[in-house]
């Protein structure tokens, strides 16, 4: 069995990191957070490259690929904490395309695809949803009690909220009504679990190497920190939380593609570790940094910061390791 990328895969990793390292660095992901406006620049070229639509239908206006490509493209995302809408348009475009019916794929799929008429998926199952990029999004996918529905933006009420991490812009967002989505909604919001999945792998990453590059560089009683054990270690160990995460992740986007049956336990293993990596690996780098990384001049805070967000939104590690309990047969 091949567990490396096809000359596809690999290509779409190359192309996104060399992109994203040229029109998102992380000086642009700091002027997008300290204005808390995204760069419709950088918006426009992820739509040229067909980013938005890679798992979609290409009879939809997608690319017609699947999971591990988005991803791929979710992962390197992560890792350039790049101010964009990407995620919840992808996540508003897998419900519709995976539980909803020929009208409403056809109304909205073709807009989410090419990212003209994007989209926005609620990531808290509450009366109240908590969506990222509602605002500007053409469509919404909400939760109604124990249904998933689909409303046209124009026709919601969108309430910005700030969190900590101002990479993303947040709102609160209610419906009085919408058209419900018939098909498999459980199934859809697994394949979004994994995508978020993806991105706090990235996020981890990149913390990792910060933290590497600084450990190699920073001398103290010269020598390099990262000489010594009480940094070589941590920094082991956030090689391990990513490297876990990132192995759980690419098996479920790989059961969501290949073993559909064996996504809902891979999607929760695989979140409620990069929920802990994520968050654990910036948390690791902070220490490794020392007084440099509590400043706002660097730059880690963001990572940080989306971090912690991300490790809450579509479940926290608890819930999504109760949930491995339970479909394990391991629940008491």
């Amino acid at each position: 069995m091949d567990f490396g990328f096809n000359d596809e895969q690999r290509a779409i990793k190359e192309t996104a990191r060399e992109m994203l390292a040229s029109r998102s660095p992380l000086s642009a992901v700091r002027a997008a957070a300290e204005s808390r406006t995204y760069d419709d620049a950088l918006w426009r070229e992820i739509c040229e490259l067909g980013w938005p639509g890679i798992a979609i239908a290409e009879e939809r206006g997608g690319q017609g690929l699947g999971m591990v490509e988005l991803v791929i493209l979710s992962e390197e995302l992560g890792y350039a904490c790049a101010a964009t809408p990407f995620l919840s348009n992808a996540s508003a475009g897998i419900f519709i395309e995976r539980s909803g019916d020929d009208e409403l794929r056809d109304r909205w799929l073709g807009g989410i695809a090419t990212g003209d008429g994007r989209g926005a998926a609620a990531f808290e199952p509450r009366s109240n949803d908590l969506v990222a990029d509602a605002q500007g999004a053409t469509v919404l996918v909400l939760n109604d009690g124990d249904r998933a529905v689909v409303v046209e933006a124009s026709a919601a009420q969108i309430e910005p909220v700030e969190l900590i991490d101002a990479t993303r812009s947040y709102a609160k967002v209610s419906a009085s009504n919408g058209d419900a989505l018939p098909g498999d909604v459980e199934a859809a919001a697994d394949r979004s679990v994994v995508a978020l999945s993806a991105e706090l792998t990235g996020i981890a990453q990149r913390a990792l190497e910060i933290a590497v590059d600084y450990a190699k560089e920073r001398q103290q009683f010269d020598r390099p920190i990262g000489a010594y054990q009480a940094v070589s270690h941590r920094c082991a160990g956030m090689l391990y939380d990513t490297e876990e995460a990132r192995s759980l992740t690419y098996y479920a986007a790989w059961c969501a593609d290949a073993e559909p049956e064996s996504l809902p336990l891979a999607a929760s293993m695989a979140k409620a570790r990069a929920s802990d990596a994520a968050w654990r690996v910036a948390n690791n780098a902070l220490q490794v940094l020392g007084g440099i990384g509590f400043t706002w001049e660097h730059d880690l805070h963001f990572l940080l910061k989306r971090a912690k967000v991300g490790a809450e939104l579509l479940g926290d590690a608890r819930m999504h390791r109760e949930r491995v309990a339970s479909l394990a047969g391991l629940a008491t």
